[in-house]
């Protein structure tokens, strides 16, 4: 089966120890650069064979080489950097946020940014391995207009046409490193489901219902090279960062233009009565694969079979059984954080996609 498998992850997984060890002692100069690399080595070798022993065919490196999902990946183009703002609509019950981008010059690749990480964890895993990324859209999102430079991009039409070309020259070079399945972890559809959210970007400016035509735009411009041999699915979250969260609201606004994205399958966020119903699946594209995310990340409690098997037969009436699949509703640990659950809580629950994964389509994989 060309992924998603039957039995899918979002990617990443709880730091262990001695990895959020070295990393505090890294930002305090104690180690070197080479000395941490050492560490993150050892920690994703252990991880993936955890990975395999629970019988994924997808596997990841549980994103243990960076802090947050996305700032490690979107400053590695020219022209873009992290700083420490106050978000207007911000994490429920947590004082900490996570830094804002901004766009301060053109924006361009000038080397690999995750190809080599790519490469370790394809070195270590006879199986599927899986490279995440944020999507494009997490470039403007939060900022907006006034995130990015004027000076720069009079234009947003020129800003939006570089960062695709930045992306499909990170994807090109995945490829040729012999990355199969890629991964857009993106928040800008959840986020827009949600009214409190939209009207925030009302008043920058924005218009939320253009925004969704936007990032997909921005999604197909950037997937507009990439190799018939590379599956791409796209990620949707509602925020996840300490087990804490968002957005609300039900995928209705955004289903059509969001299904338009030129990818193989949807990792769709349906853990909680946040996330609406499953009626947004009829706009699917014949073919498409829908991952369920019915397996919460945030709390440890193991979730019952019989109510997932359920909930895959609920979505079953707009999505073809053979269209579906199951993960969690997101990563363990989107930022070095982690979420609010044990490490064996978490592997238990991977092993319960895989269980219910056989039994409801036979096997894991296809």
């Amino acid at each position: 089966m060309k992924p998603p498998f039957r039995a899918d992850q979002v990617g990443s997984l709880l730091r262990p120890p001695e990895l959020r060890s070295a990393r505090e002692r890294f930002k305090r100069g104690e180690i070197s650069r080479s000395d941490l690399k050492l560490v993150e080595d050892k920690a994703i070798r252990e991880a993936v064979a955890r990975q395999e022993q629970v019988g994924l065919q997808a596997i990841t490196d549980g994103e243990f080489r960076r802090d947050w999902w996305h700032v490690d990946f979107l400053p590695g183009f020219e022209g873009v950097e992290s700083y420490a703002a106050p978000l207007e609509v911000g994490f429920k019950n947590t004082e900490e946020q996570p830094p804002m981008l901004r766009v301060t010059g053109k924006v361009r690749r000038a080397r690999p940014i995750f190809v080599d990480a790519f490469e370790f964890t394809r070195s270590v895993t006879s199986r599927t391995p899986k490279q995440t990324i944020p999507a494009p859209a997490m470039l403007h999102m939060r900022p907006g207009r006034e995130g990015i430079s004027r000076a720069a991009y009079p234009d947003l039409e020129q800003f939006w046409a570089d960062v695709a070309r930045a992306y499909r020259e990170e994807i090109r070079d995945l490829a040729a490193a012999g990355c199969t399945y890629l991964q857009l972890d993106d928040t800008s559809f959840a986020y827009l489901c949600d009214e409190k959210f939209c009207e925030s970007l009302r008043r920058r400016g924005d218009d939320p219902a253009r925004l969704v035509r936007t990032y997909a735009d921005a999604i197909n411009a950037a997937l507009a090279e990439r190799p018939a041999g590379m599956a791409v699915t796209m990620h949707t979250c509602r925020g996840n960062f300490k087990s804490t969260w968002v957005a609300s609201g039900g995928y209705e606004p955004v289903a059509q233009a969001m299904f338009s994205a030129a990818v193989d399958g949807f990792f769709m966020e349906f853990d909680s009565e946040r996330a609406g119903d499953f009626a947004p699946l009829r706009f699917v594209p014949k073919g498409k694969k829908v991952v369920l995310g019915l397996v919460t990340t945030k709390l440890g409690r193991l979730e019952d079979k019989d109510a997932l098997k359920r909930r895959i037969d609920a979505a079953a009436k707009y999505v073809p059984l053979e269209d579906l699949c199951l993960s969690p509703q997101c990563g363990f640990s989107s930022t070095h954080h982690g979420n609010l659950l044990s490490y064996e809580e978490q592997w238990r629950k991977l092993e319960r996609i895989v269980e219910v994964a056989r039994e409801v389509w036979g096997q894991a994989t296809s």
